[in-house]
């Protein structure tokens, strides 16, 4: 096994409780450990940057879910970049850099046949946990695949100031759709969407009744709509959807936090009307796009066609604070936490 000069603790975030509506800091705890041992066929990796999603408030439930909850007392998982620091499988150096699933930690042993290795060369360590990552997947396969887009749709997004939202709006302007329209949280976030990311119009939610916003903006109605955010906006995609629309199911994160049942969509009747589809999705189940989407996208990113933000938060100390931040919708494009 080769290796290098490591610390003697391992600073990793643990749930102790599970939270009741929004968590609070109480619900976590900052645990030192020792720095583990590789075993055969294990890689040490030191992470560099290691993500925050929405979709880790869910595994902080019991619920059943898609995905096993979080243990309480054991630290937790997410996305996670890093440099290998000790090696006990072939093929794998120390100074190589993987791709992996053992975030909220500053070191993990990892099962070389569960991490992909990453070039920084290629691209900047962070991309391979946002627009190159999980959340590029995400929106290319959401947007392609699961909401069968095609030239010259409309296509409205929520969220789409997210890490994800922000690049399904792109995909679709170079892909060729007529109209692109996104909401978001913030007048500084809607103007974003528009200069900065070519949306053609954008409206800021908290500004009045969405379906009104959507109407104003989508007058002759929207062919897709990519879902984020689940409530009322996606009663106003249904009340705006046109002949043969589909709706992708990606996020809820209006809903994430509420102790209450929420009520549906009260116009899901509309479908019958328009003939309209809706259809949840998990990036989990498209991993055979995988290659085309890093050859297409990554073209689209070296190019500048495809622009991408970072909401970068230093410290593992902060990455609570990083995971609270998503869930307030403070990011503007992908949260990732350095270390």
């Amino acid at each position: 096994m080769t290796e290098t000069q490591l610390p003697a603790v391992n600073r990793e975030w643990h749930l102790v409780s599970r939270p009741v509506g929004w968590p609070k800091t109480e619900d976590f705890a900052l645990v030192e450990a020792e720095v583990p041992q590789p075993g055969e066929g294990q890689v040490l990796v030191r992470n560099a940057y290691v993500s925050v999603d929405p979709y880790m408030r869910g595994r902080m439930s019991a619920a059943k879910s898609y995905v096993a909850p979080y243990e309480l007392g054991k630290v937790m998982q997410g996305g996670a970049v890093g440099e290998v620091v000790a090696s006990n499988a072939e093929g794998i150096e120390v100074g190589d850099h993987l791709l992996h699933f053992l975030g909220w930690r500053e070191f993990a042993v990892v099962d070389a046949k569960q991490a992909v290795k990453v070039d920084p060369q290629a691209a900047p360590l962070s991309t391979y946990l946002g627009v190159l990552g999980m959340t590029g997947l995400t929106a290319y396969a959401g947007l392609l695949r699961t909401a069968s887009f095609k030239g010259g749709d409309s296509v409205f997004v929520s969220g789409a100031a997210g890490a994800v939202g922000s690049q399904v709006g792109q995909i679709a302007k170079l892909k060729g759709a007529s109209r692109v329209i996104g909401s978001a949280g913030s007048d500084e976030k809607v103007k974003l969407l528009i200069e900065e990311y070519g949306f053609d119009a954008a409206f800021n939610y908290k500004n009045g009744p969405v379906s009104e916003q959507l109407r104003a903006a989508a007058p002759d109605g929207v062919d897709v709509y990519f879902d984020n955010v689940g409530g009322d906006h996606l009663e106003a995609a249904i009340g705006s959807l046109n002949r043969d629309g589909r709706i992708a199911i990606c996020g809820a994160i209006s809903v994430y936090n509420s102790t209450e049942p929420v009520s549906g969509p009260k116009n899901l009747a509309r479908l019958i009307q328009t003939r309209g589809r809706i259809e949840g999705f998990l990036v989990g189940d498209h991993y055979d796009l995988q290659a085309q989407f890093v050859q297409e996208v990554g073209a689209w990113v070296r190019s500048g066609e495809l622009k991408y933000s970072e909401t970068v938060v230093e410290g593992i100390e902060n990455n609570l604070e990083a995971f609270f931040g998503v869930l307030r919708g403070d990011n503007v494009g992908k949260m990732i936490v350095k270390l």
